[in-house]
């Protein structure tokens, strides 16, 4: 039985935990086969064989995606590989808030390093992947999907590198949305709220307490909800293109 995205190539980065795992499993229960890139390799490599023990496909790929090189050859083993690549999961990122004058310019420089230059090396390498298959296959679509944050919208105390990276990439994504709009090309972003994911764990412990204290009483959502979103995203026909979608908890204001 065919399923929306048979015959399709999905490459998520990220895919190692939290959102991006959820969305790396979702598209492969949809019928795409996976590439699935992270950096931790014992992690992508479960996460596969799990995939194909649901009768699912999926392809580990260990990279280093702030090496323009690294990030490059992912995605050109994934299309020598797979033949094709049709949809491109950004999900890959990291958030690391704090006091502007204490915070470890080290740290606002690995989230520049994985938020934005890390999703600018993949997209670059895919986007000529992403017209072909745009142009020869039979759903005459290809989708880009961002994973932003709230934080790309509206700014927050202590987060002012952490919001320029997402504000970024919502802002890159509509921009390449306009670009590709006439070659079937969907570029979209989703912005969730506060997702139960290991975000949070790199976080400095004073960050950590300070945020569990704040959102002691909200109910977070879980990573499986914005893989809901990406799949309403990519799974849509042709003629449906989704710009942007924030997602919260109900109890976050």
């Amino acid at each position: 039985m065919l399923t929306p995205l048979s015959s399709t190539v999905a490459l998520v980065t990220g895919a190692s935990s939290g959102i991006g795992q959820a969305t790396a499993r979702t598209l492969a229960a949809r019928g795409a086969t996976v590439v699935l890139v992270a950096r931790r390799q014992d992690r992508i490599e479960v996460l596969a064989k799990e995939i194909a023990g649901e009768g699912g496909q999926a392809l580990a790929l260990t990279a280093d995606l702030t090496d323009a090189d690294a990030a490059t050859a992912a995605v050109g083993t994934a299309v020598d590989r797979l033949g094709r690549l049709d949809t491109l999961v950004n999900a890959a990122g990291v958030m690391l808030t704090g006091d502007s004058i204490t915070s470890p310019l080290e740290e606002w420089q690995r989230m520049v390093d994985i938020n934005v230059t890390g999703l600018l090396y993949v997209t670059k390498a895919a986007l000529p992947h992403l017209v072909e298959a745009a142009a020869t296959s039979p759903r005459q679509v290809a989708d880009v999907v961002n994973i932003s944050s709230i934080a790309g919208r509206w700014t927050i105390p202590g987060a002012a590198v952490y919001n320029a990276t997402k504000f970024g990439v919502t802002a890159a994504t509509e921009a390449w949305r306009q670009e590709y709009a006439r070659r079937n090309v969907r570029f979209s972003v989703v912005e969730p709220g506060l997702v139960a994911t290991e975000l949070m764990d790199h976080q400095q412990s004073a960050v950590q307490e300070r945020m569990a204290a704040r959102f002691a009483d909200v109910e977070q959502l879980h990573a499986d909800d914005v893989a809901e979103a990406v799949e309403y995203i990519v799974t849509g026909p042709r003629r449906r293109a989704v710009a942007e979608i924030v997602v919260r908890p109900t109890d976050q204001v």
